[in-house]
């Protein structure tokens, strides 16, 4: 229970940390040639599009880990039901 906080807790911080800024040879190349004309948005909003990129991938994995908990907890509360069903009919014999 404590260990998914723990990972919820890093990956928050690793996905608002300003200083993760990474860019591929081309990309970089790209930025630096605007920078030099005076274009200096597309600098800001290329590394907005590269932390994007990165984050959607493990924001649909993880919803797709919560969907999964979620319903084998539920499908293990039913089986409980079912067993304490099936005991209290068994005593009743």
């Amino acid at each position: 229970m404590r260990s998914w906080k723990v990972w919820l807790i890093l990956i928050i911080l690793v996905a608002v940390t300003p200083d993760l800024m990474a860019q591929c040879a081309m990309c970089r190349g790209t930025v630096e040639s605007t920078v030099s004309n005076g274009r200096s948005v597309v600098a800001s909003e290329l590394n907005f599009g590269i932390l994007y990129l990165l984050m959607v991938p493990y924001l649909i994995v993880a919803s797709i880990g919560y969907l999964w908990y979620r319903n084998s907890k539920r499908e293990h509360e039913r089986r409980l039901e079912i067993t304490g069903r099936v005991k209290r009919a068994l005593s009743q014999m």
